[in-house]
C-alpha cells in the first residue's frame, strides 16, 4: 500500500471517461444510504450526510450515484444541499424507473411519461440544467424497451441529459438497448462474493462501457478470521471491505465501485482502498477463494 497521507486518496484509483467525454476517478460513492432505514425519508444525521459528501469531495471522488428513489429525493436533495455549486469535475449520476410505495418497497415502472416527469424533478432536485448520467434504474417489462429509452433519448437531445446508462441487465438486453441509443455504463449487483454478472461486466469492458457494481462490498464468510480475505487483508494492513474493493478496482479498468456509507469515518477507509495495490497472485487467490 502507497503513502495513506494522500490528501485526495480517491485519484489512486485511476480514472474513466464516461461516454469518452466525461472523465472521473474511479472510485465513487453511492448515495443511497444517506436515508432513513429502507431507504426511506431523512437519514437520523442530516448534518453528518453533509459532511459525508463534502469529505468524499475533499478526498477526490468525483463521481457520485444517486437516484430518485432513494428518499425518495432525499439523496439527490442532500446532495444539491452539500456540493452545489458543484466543482467543474464532479459528475453526478441519477436514476429513474423505480417507484417506491413504501420503506423496502422498489417497482419497475418506466412510462415514457413517468420518466419524463422523475427526469425534470430530478433536475429540480439537484440543481443543474442537465444531468450528466442518467440510468434506466430497472427495464419495465410492461412497456417496450423502445419507448423506455426513446424518451430517454429524447430528453438527451433536448439537452436535459448528457449520457444513458442501464441497471441491472443481461448481456442481450444491452446489446437491444445498444441498437437504440448509446449506453455509457450499467450498473449491476457485483462483488467479490457474488459476480452472477461476469459476462456483463466483459461485454462491458470489450466495449469500453463503465461497468459500476453495487453491493461492492459484500464479502460474507470471505472475510470470516482466518479466510483468504482476512489473511490478505492482514498482510497489507487493510480491512478486509478496503481489499474487497481493491480487488474490483484489479478487475477492470471500467468497474467504477460506489461504496456507499452514511459516516464520515468509514467513508475515509473506503477511499483508501485506492491506494491498495494487489498482486496478480493475491487477486487470483482471491477470485479462486469464492
Amino acid at each position: 500500500m502507497s503513502d495513506r497521507t494522500t490528501s485526495r486518496p480517491a485519484a489512486a484509483s485511476g480514472t474513466f471517461a464516461l461516454g469518452g467525454d466525461l472523465t472521473v476517478n474511479r472510485l465513487g460513492y453511492g448515495a443511497m444510504q444517506l436515508t432513513g432505514p429502507g431507504v426511506w425519508g431523512d437519514p437520523k444525521d442530516p448534518d453528518e450526510a453533509v459532511r459525508v459528501l463534502r469529505r468524499a469531495v475533499e478526498l477526490g471522488v468525483t463521481f457520485f450515484d444517486t437516484a430518485d428513489s432513494y428518499g425518495p429525493f432525499v439523496s439527490e436533495q442532500l446532495i444539491r444541499k452539500a456540493l452545489h455549486p458543484y466543482a467543474d469535475d464532479v459528475v453526478i449520476a441519477t436514476k429513474g424507473g423505480l417507484t417506491r410505495p413504501g420503506p423496502d418497497d422498489w417497482r419497475p415502472l418506466a412510462r415514457p411519461e413517468y420518466l419524463r416527469q422523475q427526469a425534470e424533478l430530478s433536475l429540480r432536485h439537484l440543481g443543474v440544467e442537465r444531468i450528466d448520467l442518467y440510468q434506466l434504474h430497472r427495464i419495465d417489462e410492461n412497456v417496450p424497451l423502445a419507448e423506455q429509452l426513446g424518451e430517454l433519448a429524447q430528453l438527451q437531445q433536448e439537452g436535459k441529459i448528457r449520457h444513458i446508462g442501464l441497471s441491472e441487465v443481461t448481456v442481450p438486453q444491452l446489446k437491444e438497448a445498444r441498437g437504440l441509443v448509446d449506453i455509457v455504463s450499467v450498473q449491476n449487483l457485483y462483488n467479490l462474493a457474488n459476480r452472477s454478472s461476469e459476462d456483463v461486466l466483459d461485454y462491458a469492458e470489450g466495449e469500453n462501457i463503465a461497468f459500476i457494481p453495487w453491493f461492492p462490498l459484500a464479502t460474507g464468510e470471505l472475510a470470516r478470521p482466518g479466510g483468504p480475505l482476512d489473511t490478505a487483508a492482514k498482510r497489507h494492513d487493510v480491512s478486509p471491505s478496503q481489499l474487497a474493493l481493491a480487488w474490483l478496482l484489479h478487475r477492470s479498468p471500467v468497474m467504477l465501485p460506489i461504496p456507499g456509507t452514511s459516516r464520515t469515518a468509514h467513508l475515509e477507509q473506503n477511499v483508501q482502498a485506492a491506494e491498495i495495490t494487489l498482486t496478480a497472485e493475491e487477486f487470483e487467490t482471491l477470485a479462486a477463494a469464492v
